[in-house]
């Protein structure tokens, strides 16, 4: 299975894979409008092949039953939480 990868505009870090490249009318306009213009990455094929952040399959199976699938960053970690849990740690030491 071929897909398009568009980047967001106004959402770093997100990623709209599609079926058709340049065919957007399965996707949402709500969706659409939060993620702004998009910018193509890339064609691939998803046969047999890995992705860095999702998996290939959810990518897959959410293509065939919406007709894209969105990819979001990561949350950002908690910096003050991951302190506070090494302190504790260190202290219970």
């Amino acid at each position: 299975m071929f897909c398009s990868v568009y980047k967001s505009t106004k959402k770093q870090g997100a990623y709209l894979y599609i079926e058709k490249k340049d065919d957007f009318a399965p996707v949402p306009q709500e969706l659409m409008s939060m993620f702004g213009t998009p910018t193509m990455v890339m064609v691939v094929n998803l046969e047999g092949r890995k992705l860095a952040s999702v998996d290939v399959e959810k990518v897959k199976t959410a293509i065939k039953e919406n007709g894209f699938f969105l990819q979001l960053p990561p949350p950002p970690e908690n910096l003050l939480e991951k302190y506070k849990k090494d302190k504790a740690a260190r202290e219970e030491n």
